[in-house]
C-alpha cells in the first residue's frame, strides 16, 4: 500500500453518499482541483456498508478537502461557502454556469449552491478591490452588487467609477 500524505488542516464536507461525484465535478470545474484517495468503509456503519466509499480526498482551487459520505442526517448551509475569486466576466460566467447548470441554484450577491447544497461565492476581484477601497467607491459597488444574482463585472466597474 502506497504512502498517503495527510494535510495538517483539511476542510471536511458532509455529503449524502455522493462525495465522489461532487469531488469529480469540482476537479473538472476549477483549476488546481483534483480527486485524491478514495476510502472505503472497512465495515458496515450507520451511513455506509462495508466496501462502499466513505471518504474522498479532494482539492478545490488548492484547498484540501475530505468529502464524508455521512448520509442524510446533516445538510450543508450558507454558514460555509467556497469563495472563488474571478478575473473577468468570462471566468465568472464559466464557474457560475457550471454550478447552476449542474443542478445547482442561483442566490443573491454572487452566491449560488451546487446540487449537493454546498454554497459558492463566485466573486470577481473587481468587487473585492472596490470593497477594499472603502468610502463612496465601496458603497456604490456594494449597492450595485445588492441588486444582482451573478455578479456583472461591467456594472461593478461602472459603479466604482461613479
Amino acid at each position: 500500500m502506497g504512502q498517503h500524505t495527510i494535510a495538517k488542516n483539511t476542510i471536511c464536507l458532509w455529503y449524502d453518499n455522493d462525495a465522489q461525484d461532487a469531488a469529480r465535478f469540482y476537479a473538472a470545474t476549477f483549476p488546481n482541483s483534483t480527486v485524491g484517495a478514495i476510502y472505503r468503509a472497512p465495515s458496515d456503519n450507520p451511513s455506509t456498508k462495508a466496501g462502499e466509499v466513505i471518504m474522498v480526498d479532494f482539492t478545490v482551487a488548492g484547498i484540501p478537502c475530505i468529502g464524508l459520505n455521512g448520509g442524510p442526517a446533516f445538510k450543508p448551509n450558507e454558514a460555509f461557502s467556497f469563495q472563488i475569486a474571478t478575473d473577468d466576466q468570462e471566468e465568472t460566467d464559466r464557474y457560475w454556469n457550471a454550478i447552476v447548470g449542474n443542478g445547482g441554484q442561483e442566490s443573491e450577491c454572487g452566491w449560488c449552491k451546487d446540487k449537493w447544497g454546498v454554497s459558492w461565492q463566485i466573486t470577481p476581484r473587481v468587487l473585492m478591490e472596490a470593497m477594499a477601497a472603502s468610502g463612496d467607491e465601496a458603497k456604490r459597488a456594494f449597492d450595485a452588487m445588492m441588486t444582482m444574482q451573478k455578479i456583472d463585472v461591467a456594472t461593478i466597474e461602472a459603479a466604482r467609477r461613479g
